[in-house]
């Protein structure tokens, strides 16, 4: 079995170029199949989660090629299924795109549930409540569902609660029905509003993205077009942090300083040194880490999807931190983890109490998501000896070369294989 090593070198220093959003990226390949011509695609990062895309496509016909430049051309024309295998499907979360996406073109679309990380379930009551409401009928069965309309008509669809893929998907599937579509209470993430200017290229009439209520007047059909994914926002973070839990300096280059807006407060807020410019930002270690509390919410306010590396860090922060998931309330796998490392954590509810300031041991520990994977990351950077770090699956369909990034900065981080007597050694883990 694969691990990543990782052991302390001292402060990170340099600087990173921080790729394509992971999250924008798996909208807007879906997106594509919504075009009557050929789209291109800048930014698309090298992760596992693009390649299983590109697997569902030949299975369906949609033509994916990566040009010498990096550049992912994405023709649609030929596509000639809307059956998603059920494996492949629950091979990543945002699987589901796909149902919107190819739902106006061929009125069913059959998909497996989406999978991916390991931390709590993320219904997908909210797409499913948008298909019924633009006139889809919507059939379960045990490991697939099927969502058909034999014509969609745009509505006006309330959400429940503010959901980022929820209203990704609603954008695909109003973008091409008949009529005019409002979506209340949307999500305002930058991925939102990244896949609502990709659909106006290509001839959607999207009005209101990054607001709360969104406007798509439906049209017939999409032409081809260009566009650059926006930069991993929490990428980006991840590095930040990793500045601040080593005591170095390190610069995200190619970033979008307005999309950190919440996560650069609070590295503020703990003691860290931030300097902007356009599309950059560097962080540094000053004078230690400062307890804080933090509460992990739906953009603009702190990312979920930074609150377990930031949990990491504060374990540096001497004096009590807490920090709280309004998101996914159950997304605190990482904990055992870092406990086994020496953290003091306990979990009550949705709420993290982290006792901060206690030294790091490296260990066998085990990641059960992305996001996780990098909390990990960061831990072993500071702690004493070596830390193992399983489920290296995970970091691969969320990073581009996490390692190579890392190394680049000082850091003593390397991919092995796992022999026998680690082997042995590593099953007090637990179920891995």
């Amino acid at each position: 079995m694969r691990y990543i090593q990782v052991e302390s070198a001292g402060p990170l220093v340099g600087s990173v170029q921080i790729p394509g959003s992971k999250n924008s990226s798996l909208a807007l390949l879906a997106a594509a199949c919504l075009a009557d011509d050929v789209v291109t695609l800048e930014g698309i990062p090298k992760i596992d989660d693009v390649k299983v895309i590109a697997r569902i496509a030949q299975d369906i016909g949609l033509e994916v090629r990566r040009e010498s430049n990096g550049d992912v051309v994405i023709d649609p024309r030929w596509i000639h299924s809307a059956v998603i295998d059920p494996g492949k499907a629950a091979a990543y979360r945002a699987s589901y795109y796909f149902a919107g996406a190819l739902l106006a073109k061929f009125g069913r679309v059959t998909i497996g549930f989406p999978g991916g990380d390991d931390f709590s379930s993320r219904p997908i009551d909210q797409h499913i409540k948008a298909f019924q409401a633009l006139g889809a009928k919507v059939v379960f069965h045990e490991d697939y569902y099927v969502v058909e309309a034999a014509e969609l008509r745009g509505t006006d669809i309330y959400f429940d609660t503010i959901t980022s893929g929820a209203t990704i998907n609603s954008l695909l599937a109003a973008c091409r029905a008949k009529g005019r579509t409002n979506l209340y209470n949307a999500a305002v993430d930058p991925e939102v509003v990244d896949t609502a200017t990709l659909l106006n290229r290509l001839g959607a009439r999207i009005y209101g993205a990054g607001t709360d209520r969104i406007r798509i007047e439906g049209v017939p059909y999409l032409n081809g077009g260009g566009h650059a994914v926006i930069p991993d926002r929490l990428i980006a973070g991840s590095f930040l942090m990793a500045a601040g839990i080593t005591g170095g300096r390190v610069t995200v280059q190619d970033v979008i300083p307005e999309h950190l807006g919440s996560c650069i407060a609070k590295l503020k807020e703990v003691g860290l040194g931030i300097e902007m410019d356009e599309s950059s930002i560097t962080a540094y270690g000053q004078d230690g880490i400062r307890a804080t509390r933090v509460r992990a919410s739906m953009y603009p306010g702190f990312a979920t999807d930074l609150q377990q590396p930031v949990t990491a860090l504060l374990t540096q922060a001497k004096g009590k931190s807490i920090v709280t998931e309004r998101v996914y309330p159950n997304r605190f796998n990482h904990v055992p983890q870092l406990r086994r490392m020496g953290a003091d954590i306990e979990v009550r509810q949705e709420t993290a109490f982290i006792r901060g300031g206690r030294p790091l041991t490296g260990s066998w520990v085990h990641a059960t998501d992305v996001r996780a994977g990098t909390c990990l990351v960061l831990a072993g950077l500071v702690a004493e000896g070596a830390t193992r770090i399983t489920g290296v699956e995970h970091l691969e369909r969320g990073y581009d070369d996490v390692i190579g990034s890392f190394r680049s900065l000082g850091a003593n981080i390397t991919l092995l294989e796992r022999d026998l007597e680690q082997e042995q050694e590593a099953r007090s883990v637990g179920s891995l």
